[in-house]
C-alpha cells in the first residue's frame, strides 16, 4: 500500500529528468582541457554553479538563468542549451561535433 505512492513519485522524478534532456549534447573543455559531454538543464546547471567566481562574466549569468528557468519547468531544455552553447563559446571551451573519422576521410576524398 505504501509502495505505489513511492514509485509513482519516482517515475514522475525520471520524467522530469527526461525533460531536462538536451536533443543533442554540448561538450566543453573543462580542467586541464578535458572534453565533457553536457547533456542535460542539470548538468548544465551543475557545471556552472562549479564555475570560478573570478571567471564568472554576463554569459555565465544569464545561462546559470536560464538553467534555473529550466530546472523549474518556465523554459524548454533546448532554450537551456543556446545560452550554454553562448557561454562555452564567449569563455573559447566550446568544442565543436566531433566528425567520425571514416566521415572526415570520405569528406577529404570528396574534396580532393
Amino acid at each position: 500500500m505504501f509502495g505505489s505512492p513511492l514509485v509513482l513519485h519516482n517515475r514522475e522524478e525520471a520524467q522530469a529528468m527526461n525533460r531536462g534532456q538536451f536533443e543533442e549534447p554540448v561538450t566543453i573543455l573543462v580542467g586541464m582541457g578535458f572534453p565533457r559531454k553536457i547533456e542535460s538543464v542539470m548538468e548544465a546547471y551543475v557545471l556552472l554553479q562549479d564555475w570560478p567566481a573570478a571567471s564568472r562574466n554576463s554569459a555565465h549569468a544569464v545561462a546559470l538563468n536560464a538553467c534555473k528557468a529550466g530546472i523549474a519547468g518556465e523554459i524548454d531544455p533546448e532554450t537551456v542549451r543556446a545560452t550554454l552553447v553562448t557561454f562555452a563559446r564567449r569563455n573559447d571551451i566550446l568544442l565543436p561535433d566531433m566528425v567520425s573519422p571514416a566521415a572526415a576521410l570520405g569528406n577529404a576524398l570528396h574534396a580532393g
